[in-house]
This record gives C-alpha cells, structure tokens and sequence, in this order.
C-alpha cells in the first residue's frame, strides 16, 4: 500500500506501487510493504517516537516482527516512511524529478526490510544498491552519493 500525506508530481499511488513491486522483487524481499510519503514534520515526530531522534530524516524502515505478519493472516515484510520535503531538495540539488529520489529512498529502504545495514556491514549495501539501481534504472545510490569521493554536489541529507 502508498499513502501519499503531500502530493509527489509526477507519482500516482498506482505507478509507485508498480515501482515498489518491481524494486521488492529485485531485492529479493519477500512480503508486502507500505509505503508513505510525508512531510518533514511527521518524519521529526517518527523519527523521535522511535529512534529518540529530534529531527527529520529522509527514510525510515520498519521491518515486521513476523508474529505481526502471522497474525494479520499477510506476509508483511515492514513499512517504509519517507520525506517529501528532504526528497524534494535533494532531487532539486541533484537535478532529477522528486518522482526518482522518491524511489532511490524506496530503493534504499528496501534493503534496510531486507536485513542490509551500511554503517556495519563493510559495504555490502552499498554494492547491493547500486546493482539494483541499475537495474532498476536510477540514478546514483544513496550511499554511493554520501561517500566522500564522490562529485562535490551533495544532497540535503538530514539522515540519522
């Protein structure tokens, strides 16, 4: 499921759930995963209700504990939470629509549902994401621009 709480020109609920498909099923991340897209004022309260983190951030996961997905009767894998105004900036930064970071966001969250994590794992993620993003067709990873050999054009990020 995609709940848009900001409209994201260029998306539909429809086209970025058919995105999501496509990007779960490349990252071999079996179960449903719902999608919200909000403002940076919702991701500051998430963002401090779990992580005890006063401050917005691009992307959220939140993997299901599989008791949950048992007793919904769905194979949940988790929810993603993302930022349209940090989004919107970055995409504005990096010069390509809000409708592709959207779906880097996505992208990078999926593999967080799938058990990836960047700060430890020796950049494992950071080889995942980037295969995927081309398979998937977009532009650099979210990790590969956060990495300080890369171009001096730096996204907006206000990551965790």
């Amino acid at each position: 499921m995609v709940i848009f709480s900001q409209p994201v020109p260029g998306l539909t609920q429809a086209s970025l759930a058919r995105f999501l498909s496509r990007a779960r099923q490349a990252a071999k991340l079996a179960g449903q995963v719902n999608v919200l897209v909000t403002s940076d004022a919702h991701m500051r309260e998430l963002n401090h209700r779990f992580r005890g983190k006063n401050k917005p951030t691009d992307v959220l996961s939140f993997a299901a504990a599989p008791d949950t997905a048992l007793k919904r009767g769905t194979s949940l894998a988790g929810e993603l939470a993302i930022s349209q105004d940090i989004a919107a900036a970055n995409a504005a930064q990096l010069g390509h629509p809000l409708a592709t970071e959207v779906k880097i966001l996505i992208l990078h969250g999926l593999l967080h549902l799938a058990g990836y994590d960047h700060e430890t794992d020796d950049g494992k993620m950071a080889r995942k994401e980037a295969g995927l993003r081309k398979e998937l067709r977009l532009p650099e990873s979210l990790i590969e621009r956060n990495t300080p050999t890369q171009s001096a054009l730096r996204p907006r990020s206000r990551r965790a």
